[in-house]
């Protein structure tokens, strides 16, 4: 099982990670935000299958995924 690593001071939520996951791991929150007030991605790791599909759309490199 792989697992997804989110850099959330990094992360400013444009939301090209939840849409490139094929296994809907990925979502934005509705209440976390960080430091720049910009909603962060959160990660359910079950179902991940380690594809980096959500890394390479990173425009901010705020992703990183562990198999």
């Amino acid at each position: 099982m792989a697992k997804v690593i989110i850099a959330k001071d990094t992360c400013k939520g444009c939301g090209l990670c939840v849409r490139a996951c094929p296994k809907n791991v990925l979502a934005l929150s509705k209440e976390e935000t960080n430091k720049a007030g910009y909603f962060v991605a959160e990660v359910q790791n079950d179902g991940c299958i380690g594809c980096t599909a959500c890394a390479v759309m990173c425009p901010d490199v705020a992703i990183t995924v562990e198999r």
